[in-house]
């Protein structure tokens, strides 16, 4: 089963001239830990996972049965959001 969600509300956002997914650090509902290094990869528990470019703004990460999916704000606004 594949839990799908948003990391959105969590990212650390570098910019729009950044064509790669921004670095961030979150955990997850799920004791998910996310990370990835500015222009990826993404990591989910420790592990790489495969990372899909759908736009310059939105990316899907899948690995450990999960599918994360990954949306930068492209005017840089507030990056931390609760859930």
């Amino acid at each position: 089963m594949t839990i799908r969600l948003i990391a959105a509300a969590a990212l650390l956002i570098t910019g729009t001239a950044n064509a790669g997914v921004p670095f961030f650090n979150v955990t997850c509902p799920g004791n998910l830990d996310v990370h990835a290094d500015e222009g990826g990869p993404v990591f989910i528990n420790g592990k790489e996972t495969k990372l899909r470019k759908f736009n310059n703004d939105y990316y899907e990460a899948k690995g450990a049965g999960v599918t994360l999916s990954i949306s930068v704000n492209p005017d840089s606004s507030s990056p931390v959001r609760p859930a």
